[in-house]
């Protein structure tokens, strides 16, 4: 019979545990400020921000998160909130999921249960299906559906994917 042991360095094992994990930093009550050209453009708060320090890092907010827009008079243009939150930190990505909703400064509602925030390109989308609702709570609410959709930064403009809804036209709906 052959025995064989070895021994392990426990402090070596928990070095490159670590280089594998990563550390994990943990921020309860975050609140971040993004600014371009010393103006404030949105302020995202949060109950609980993982920043997860790994070869590619990323923040994790798994408690929900809420995003606020501003113009340049730090007048607020749009809310962005949802359940669950994680951001690519490389990617300058931010994905939102579970009861995602935004206003924006019209009024009009987008629901959905995922809406990625593309930094780089300062736009929003989704490929999971959306509700828009204009309007909303007044005689003349309109409400859009979708397979998903795209919009620019403060939702002023956006675009859905095979619409439907009902709409009213006056006259021949033809605008001029």
């Amino acid at each position: 019979m052959i025995f064989a042991s070895c021994e392990n360095d426990l402090s070596k094992v928990k070095e490159i545990e670590k280089k594998q994990k990563g550390e994990v930093e943990i921020t309860k009550g975050a609140e971040i400020i993004y600014s371009d050209s010393a103006y404030v453009k949105a302020k995202l708060t949060t109950p609980i921000l993982y920043h997860y320090k790994t070869a590619t890092p990323y923040y994790e907010m798994p408690k929900g998160i809420e995003i606020l827009f501003f113009d340049k008079n730090l007048k607020q243009t749009t809310k962005v909130t949802s359940k669950y939150a994680i951001q690519r930190e490389n990617q300058k990505i931010i994905q939102l999921k579970k009861n995602v909703v935004v206003v924006n400064a019209e009024g009009s509602t987008f629901e959905s249960e995922e809406l990625i925030w593309d930094e780089n390109t300062k736009k929003f989308y989704s490929n999971l299906p959306v509700t828009i609702t204009l309007n909303k709570g007044l005689p003349t609410q309109k409400i859009i559906n979708g397979p998903g959709f795209w919009a620019n930064e403060d939702f002023s403009y956006y675009e859905i994917k095979q619409g439907s809804g009902v709409f009213n036209f006056k006259g021949n709906g033809i605008s001029e």
